[in-house]
């Protein structure tokens, strides 16, 4: 097995009404148990960057915090804004020292050093589209894996933006989401907002396969959709043909086989129940890949940039599992008591 490390993000639903430990969390992937690398911050995203697994970025509740040494610390990178939230990364593969964070409120972040300092691009001005009791937030990218500059992004709670140009400016993807849930009474789900479109504009997680680079595939709570046309349409995939669970928390392509995905499948955002599916054809199959019984909402799946057998997932209320062997054999490897919330897993 390649050496490794798995890193988990944790945080509190709501900040201001939840306690317990929050941070982050790392333990090595041959066994031992878990190190609180960094305490104190809620953390909603972490990163290992493929290129060197030496630096590791956790997004936390006041930017950007970075370790050199594979987590083994951190410290505050130099970031222009206190008190923003940092929920995702981008790497860039032509130049490994780029690099975006997605913020909230809403808010792009570019690096030229490889994360160790960071300025604020320009505000990405989209339309409202859904009024909720907390800040939009920028939960994930993905790059066309052909045009360097063309970028989307998923938000929580307001669609897909899409980026011709790295990231300076950005335009609105979701006319058709909305769309779809006035069409289709099964995509509407209001919970906190004033819009029966909210389901479909809880937007979770965004990629994009080289094995078919013009097609952007996003996990919201209704589901998983595709788009062929830079987001001017999108499709349900229908992924309830092959899972019980439709709640779309997150989706990422296998870094050694662009047409395998794995989909974090759940009922809803706090739930007791889940799974990881894969799809070995792009999407249009889906398979059970988890062989344990979590109990609460998938909330990240971790993959291996130098092993693929190596996948790592977690459940929201703590419990992370993982295989070794490819889905062969499983291990349960949950946080300390006390943690409530995990946001987001990595490994490398």
């Amino acid at each position: 097995m390649v050496s490794s490390h798995v890193f988990a993000g944790v945080g509190g639903y709501y900040a201001n009404k939840q306690t317990g430990l929050a941070g982050v969390f790392r333990r090595a992937g041959e066994g031992g148990g878990w190190k609180h690398a960094l305490s104190e911050l809620e953390v909603f995203t972490i990163f290992v960057h493929p290129r060197d697994p030496a630096l590791v970025f956790a997004g936390t509740a006041d930017g950007v915090y970075r370790s050199t040494d594979r987590g083994e610390n951190f410290r505050r990178a130099d970031f222009p804004d206190r008190g923003v939230q940092v929920w995702s990364f981008l790497h860039d593969d032509a130049d490994p020292k780029v690099m975006l964070a997605g913020g909230s409120p809403v808010s792009v972040y570019r690096s030229e050093d490889g994360g160790a300092s960071w300025k604020r691009m320009p505000d990405p001005q989209l339309p409202v589209h859904a009024k909720m009791p907390f800040s939009c937030r920028v939960m994930r990218f993905a790059r066309h894996p052909r045009r360097r500059g063309e970028i989307f992004a998923v938000l929580e709670v307001s669609g897909v933006m899409r980026s011709t140009d790295g990231g300076e400016h950005w335009s609105d993807c979701s006319t058709d989401l909305l769309r779809l849930a006035e069409r289709e009474p099964r995509l509407r789900s209001k919970l906190l907002s004033d819009t029966e479109a909210e389901g479909m504009l809880d937007g979770h997680a965004v990629c994009t396969s080289s094995a078919d680079p013009d097609s952007i595939i996003i996990a919201v709570r209704m589901g998983l959709f595709r788009s062929e046309d830079q987001g001017s349409s999108w499709q349900d995939m229908r992924v309830d043909r092959f899972s019980p669970f439709t709640y779309g928390r997150d989706i990422k392509v296998s870094p050694q086989d662009p047409n395998t995905l794995y989909a974090c499948l759940s009922v809803a955002a706090a739930s007791k129940d889940g799974a990881l599916y894969r799809s070995q054809d792009l999407g249009k199959t889906w398979q059970r890949f988890d062989k344990v019984t979590p109990h609460g909402t998938l909330m990240s799946v971790g993959l291996h940039h130098g092993d693929a057998r190596q996948v790592y997932f977690a459940a929201r209320y703590g419990e992370v599992f993982g295989t070794q062997d490819g889905g062969e054999s499983w291990l349960e490897m949950p946080l300390p008591q006390g943690v409530q919330h995990i946001y987001a897993l990595a490994c490398g």
